[in-house]
This record gives C-alpha cells, structure tokens and sequence, in this order.
C-alpha cells in the first residue's frame, strides 16, 4: 500500500470517495514481460533487474604485503616517545618541533607515551609506506587531528598485542584560512590508510568524524573503538574490513565510503569481526556496493524503530485506518446492508474515464537521499491535517547500487529501512533478527533472497522491491502494514507523480548499476515467463470487494522455494502487478479489516507447486488465478472467526489438507496445495484440535477432531470459492463499500453442521 507520513485527522468520508474515485478511474494497461529484464512503453522505462548473487568480499579487495604486515624490530625501526608536549625521537626519518612529530620519509614508527596536546604528522614526498606502530600511545590535539597523513603512498597503523591507544581531538578546529576544511577527523588521512595488529585502539572525534581516509580504508584487525560527533569510520574509495571487533557511537553514519564518481569505487566490503553500532543516521552505508560475507552485527540507527515517525495509510483501503467493509465504516456513511452502497454514495465511474489512476497497492520510493515530503488529502480539513517531513537517513545497511549478505549474524533495531538499497538487494545466507521503524528489506530494482533465517520482528512493511524472489531460506515478517510489497522501479505517469511526493524524491543512484560487480552476474531474478502480465484491467480471482479497473504494473513476486511466514496489520501479500509460485510455503495471517486482503494483486497469481494458506479479512479478499496448474479453494466464512481456532480441510477419504490455527482473527482462507484435485470432494471444519506440533500455526502431523463442520462440497474448478452453503462464485465486480455478498453468501448463514470427525494430519513435504 502506498505510504505517506500524516500527523492530525482527516476527514475520513470525503477522503475515502476521493480515492476510491480516482483508482476506479485508473485506465487499464497492456504490458508483457520475459524473464526478469522487464521492457514497457508509455510514460515507463525499461527495468533491469540482473542479480550479482555471488559477488563477495575477495571480488573487489586485494591485500598486499604492507596490509598484513605486522612486524617490527627497534633495529629497524624509528621510536618516538612521546612526554606531556614534547617528543623524543630516536632514529632517522622524523622530527619533533612544537610538541608535533613530522614524519618525512618511509618506514617503521614506534609511539607509545603520552602526547596532551599535539599532532603526528606524516609527509612523505616520495609516495612511501609509513608504518605507523601504536605501541601504548596516547594522542591528543586540541585544535586539529591527532594523526594527520598529509601525503604518502600508504599509511599502515599496526596495535601491538597486548596494548591500549587512545587517539582524539577537540571540538574546534584552527585551520590556515576560510577556505580550508581538512583534516576533520581524529585520525585523518589522504593516503590509503590500514589498521592492523592485535592491540586495542579507542578514538574519539570531537570535533567531527573519528576515522577518514580520503582513499581506501581497510582494517585487517585489531579492537577499534570510535566515538564521533558525526561519522565513525569513513573511506572515500572503499571501506574495506577483514575481521576485528569494531564498535562504534557515532551522531553521523556508523561506517561509510563517499565516492559518488566512479562505479568501480565507493563500496564497502566486510569478511568477518563484530560489530556493535549506535548511529544517529546510517549504521553502515555504501555510496555503491555494501558486500557482507560474515561476521556478528549489533546495529541501532536513529534511537531505534520506536523513534521512527508515525505512518498513516492515505486512502480507503490503508492498514491505519481500516477499510470499508465488514468492519466499521465512517459513522457519517451510515451501515450498508451486503452488497448494497449508502444511498449517498457517488455513482462509481467506468474505466474510460482519461484520469490517471492511483496507485492502487502503492510504489516503492526511492529514497535514495531519504528526503520524503509527504501530502495530505486534497480534501482534508486544512486545519486538522498537517505534513510531516523525514529528511534523516537511519537504515541499519544501505548501499547506493547493489546490496549482497552472503553471511553473518545481524541483530539490527533501526528507525529506517534495515537493509537498503537504491538498486538491488540479495541475500544468499545470514541470520537476522530485525526490528524497522520503516521497511524490514527494501530494494528500489529487485529483491532476492537465496538462504538465511530472517525474523522481521517490528516493520512498517516486511519485504519491499520492485521485483521480489523468494528461492530459498526461511522469513518471518511481522508488519503493521504490507507483509510484502512488490512495487516501484518504474516512473509514474505525471499526473500520478504529481499526486505523490513520495515518488519524487531525489533518486541518484535508483537505477545504476554499479560496475564492482557486474561481472559475477549469475542469474537473473525471474525464473519464469511472465506473458500478458497487464492484459487486463480486472483482476482474476479477485474476491468480494474487488477492485474493477486496477492497471497492473509490471511489478513481480516470485516464490520459488523456502518457507515464509506474514503477520500484517496491511495486505499479506501484494503485488502491483503479478505473483508467482512454484514451491516453498507460504503462510498469511491478516489483514484483520476488510480495506485490505491477505493476497493482494493486479495482475495475475499464478501457482503451479508448493503450499499456500493464507487468512484474513473478507472484504477485498482474492484467489490464485484461473491459469494457475495447482488447485486452490477459498473459504469465507459467515462470521469472523477468532484468532486461534482452527481451520481443518480433509477429503471425501479423511486425508489432511490444511489444519491451521490462524495467528489472527479471520473471515476468508485461501488454501492451495499439490493434494488438492480439481474434482476432488472435501470438508471443511472450524473449530477442534489437533495432537500435532504447529510451526506457525500449521499442523502437519497429529489427528484433528472436536471440529465442527462448515460445508462439504466438490471442487468444480482449479480455483473453487466456497461458503457455507457450498460452493460459490468469485465476485470480480465493485460491490460497493464492503465488497458485496461477503463471498457470494446465499441465504441459509446458520447451515453448518454440529459433529466431529477424526482423521490424519499427515502432509505433502512441501508443507514441511
């Protein structure tokens, strides 16, 4: 559903008949799309969405001898021990003058001691190496960086085993003239800098940031604590980390590279470490590529997802303030009896109306500078209704062009998105434990998930991209609005783009695709066709209440395999334009009010393996579609039925086919699976229990009895809706506010039968 921040009330009546209006009026498109690289015409732009699955750390760094290099002997080497505000200097190659040491050729330095007030200096003309070795040191300068490497061919800074370093500046700096802004760092570089060692080193950056380098920045190992008043670590070309325990209190971004003018730079790469950030911005952002092969993360951006700004669906069907239908409608709208509107309500217009239609499910933004102004309702009470604006960038992991989690362990409670890109996300393995105070995953372009345990705990939406795959993995999504969300990656008519500031934030980087990793391309997103995806404007298998004239977007979900599980306050699942299944399971609990529906599209649903159960409200409920290979029925019930009780499917031989105790309150089931037949027999149950062990409510073992039985019918179709006098017709029509009939109800509401059965719960391993 399509998102904007609003602080106040609306007036709810007039602004539900404004909507409703416009998505009625939206003309219906014709698009096709093949595979994953989608092509449209009009006012949209070709989307690529080719994934780098196999891009990792060793890809884009390389390590030279000077990087790992450790070691160093007093025969060899330069001591300087510092004293209060002098230095003494014993060996070639540095100078101490004014309580500064300056470093002018290449070679090994050994600090220790203590310097209150003063800067180490490195300025060597021929492009050397500067080893640099902390060796108990204290650096402090009142007014500059305490370690400045004005010019060298690199700068390595090596903590001895065994050691405590402390590096930090003051909160004001003096520089030569009003044009000079560097250094600004604690530890500031313009040469390629490198940590190492196995010693500690505590920095604190009063004045700005804690580390920069204005080239390339790798840290092999070591403890490095940073404290920042803006960024904590900071490289322009890359960041690039190898192992080390990291922690960082940063008011700016955690860690960052910069370089926003060269593809093949400006990436951050991390192999392994621990990491414990607390940002107030981003904890770890990429202006390109942001690869993470391993290593433990702790990350907290903004103060964490309970300080994200409110978040109110605009529109009749948003998560916020329920929808019409089956539920309570706005008091001034009086109570429609089924199937009939208010007798106020305005005549719906056909689809040949010219007005470009709302986005119906609502577009991924960009977000890319995160700046998003959001409008009110043009007819909203001027004086109750206010803008709120988000200009602060909190996401846990961004990257500019592609993000890829190949491993790890991610603890991340954030105000913005968690993980974040501007092009494509993917991830192939990683354990992660979120907590969103916006999007759980989001990907402007495509969004794939290849392995990995991940548990969104907290998000205003789970999984967001423009094309979304599911191969493989295990997903838990809890969100206050969409579960998952295909949408975005392709311009808005101008009308529509007018109408949605959210859409019209600066997207410098949506689209690029960087150059880092373009090479390891794999595979593509789509793993099938996808013909006439937007062929018509009716949606199949559109339930009650379905949406006549919503155009389909060449947006896509595809689920290949995993397991995924949706607890949403908004649609289950939805798609702008198409879903497709061929394997995993999927289980939907919610929406409980009848503006939204547990599956959710505008194109088509097509399912041809795999398990799928999916409960919620009834109100704009929808199927799998007609052109689907596997069987599907879609129960709705004559009362929402309580959270918990269990839903049983069993066939004319008492084999299970769904036991399911929904996580909430439900009125429709939509279930489909390979034991399903097109003219098989079959009861459904409410009520009972079950011996068996649930994973997410879903029984796949154990007996089930105690129920009492709802219908018995035969399935006539692939797709077969039912209530509880038998089966019924989908109603694909606009039944006014509430979706009509409630599933086609015809008469007889109180005909379900007192009884019991028994029988085996026993499932098809694609229900495992």
């Amino acid at each position: 559903m399509k998102k904007n921040m609003i602080t106040g009330s609306k007036l709810w009546s007039i602004a539900m008949i404004t909507s409703l209006l416009a998505a009625c009026s939206a003309p219906a498109t014709t698009g096709t799309t093949a595979n994953a690289a989608t092509s449209t015409t009009g006012t949209t732009k070709t989307v690529s969405v080719s994934e780098q699955t196999s891009v990792k750390y060793a890809d884009l760094v390389s390590l030279d001898a000077d990087d790992t290099n450790i070691s160093w002997s007093e025969a060899d080497s330069t001591a300087i021990k510092l004293n209060g505000t002098t230095a003494t200097v014993t060996g070639s190659g540095a100078k101490a003058a004014n309580g500064s040491v300056t470093i002018s050729e290449a070679g090994t330095y050994v600090l220790s001691g203590e310097l209150t007030d003063g800067q180490i200096v490195v300025n060597v003309a021929d492009k050397g190496t500067v080893h640099l070795v902390l060796n108990g040191a204290t650096i402090h300068d009142n007014d500059s960086a305490a370690i400045y490497i004005q010019k060298a061919g690199k700068a390595v800074i090596t903590l001895e085993k065994g050691t405590k370093n402390t590096v930090s500046d003051g909160k004001t700096y003096v520089y030569a003239d009003a044009t000079t802004d560097e250094p600004d760092a604690a530890i500031f570089s313009k040469a390629d800098l490198t940590f190492n060692g196995a010693g500690q080193l505590t920095v604190t950056g009063n004045y700005n940031e804690g580390i920069t380098s204005k080239d390339d920045l790798k840290i092999i190992s070591g403890s490095i604590s940073v404290k920042a008043a803006d960024d904590g670590i900071k490289g322009k070309d890359m960041v690039a980390i190898q192992a080390g325990t990291i922690t960082i209190e940063a008011v700016g971004d955690g860690i960052k590279s910069t370089n926003d003018t060269d593809t093949t730079k400006g990436y951050v790469a991390i192999a392994g470490g621990t990491f414990d950030i607390q940002s107030g911005n981003d904890g770890i952002q990429a202006e390109t590529a942001l690869v993470t092969d391993g290593g433990t993360y702790n990350i907290v951006t903004g103060g964490g997802s309970a300080n994200a700004p409110a978040k109110v669906e605009e529109g009749p069907f948003g998560g916020g303030g329920g929808g019409w239908g089956g539920g309570t409608p706005p008091t001034d709208m009086g109570t429609p009896p089924d199937g009939e509107p208010p007798a106020d309500m305005p005549e719906m217009p056909t689809n040949s109306g010219t007005n470009a239609g709302a986005n119906t499910n609502g577009a991924a933004a960009s977000n890319s500078a995160n700046t998003t102004t959001a409008t009110t309702d043009n007819n909203a009470d001027a004086d109750t209704a206010t803008t709120a604006t988000e200009s602060t960038s909190a996401k846990a992991l961004k990257a500019g062009t592609d993000l890829t989690v190949n491993g790890g362990t991610y603890t991340i409670d954030s105000m913005d998105d968690s993980l974040h890109s501007n092009n494509n996300v993917t991830v192939n393995d990683g354990t992660f434990n979120i907590e969103s105070g916006d999007d759980g995953i989001h990907a402007d372009q495509a969004l794939t998930i290849n392995g990995g345990t991940i548990t969104i705990a907290k998000s205003y939406e789970g999984l967001e991209g423009a094309i979304i795959t599911l191969n493989d993995g295990d997903v838990d999504v809890t969100a206050s609005d969409d579960g998952v969300n295909a949408a975005g990656g392709e311009t808005e008519t101008a009308a529509n783009t007018a109408a949605s500031t959210d859409s019209a934030t600066t997207a410098t980087d949506a689209t690029t695709t960087s150059n880092i990793s373009v090479t390891e391309t794999t595979g593509t997103t789509s793993t099938t066709d996808q013909a006439s995806q937007g062929t018509t404007a009716t949606q199949q298998g559109r339930g009650p209440g379905g949406m006549g004239g919503a155009a389909a977007s060449n947006n896509e979900f595809h689920i290949n395999g995993g397991s995924l599980t949706v607890n949403a306050g908004g649609d289950g699942l939805d798609s702008n334009g198409s879903i497709n299944m061929t394997g995993g399971t999927v289980i939907v609990n919610g929406p409980t009010d009848n503006g939204n529906g547990a599956l959710d599209y505008d194109g088509t649903f097509e399912i041809s393996g795999g398990y799928l159960v999916a409960a919620g409200s009834s109100g704009m409920a929808q199927g799998t579609s007609d052109a689907s290979t596997q069987n599907t029925i879609v129960m709705t019930f004559p009362t929402t039925q309580k959270a918990g009780t269990l839903v049983h499917v069993q066939d004319s031989e008492g084999n299970n086919i769904l036991t399911f105790a929904p996580a909430k309150d439900y009125q429709t089931v939509v279930v489909s699976s390979p034991d399903l037949a097109k003219d098989g027999s079959y009861v459904i149950y409410s009520g009972g229990t079950s011996t068996g062990k649930a994973v997410d409510g879903l029984y796949t073992d154990g007996t089930y009895s105690g129920g009492t039985q709802v219908v018995a019918f035969q399935s006539t179709s692939n797709v077969t809706w039912v209530n509880e006098s038998g089966v019924t017709t989908a109603n694909t029509g606009m039944g006014g506010p509430g979706g009509g009939g409630q599933g086609g109800f015809g008469g007889g509401r109180n005909r379900s039968q007192s009884g019991t059965t028994s029988g085996s719960t026993g499932t098809t391993d694609s229900a495992k």
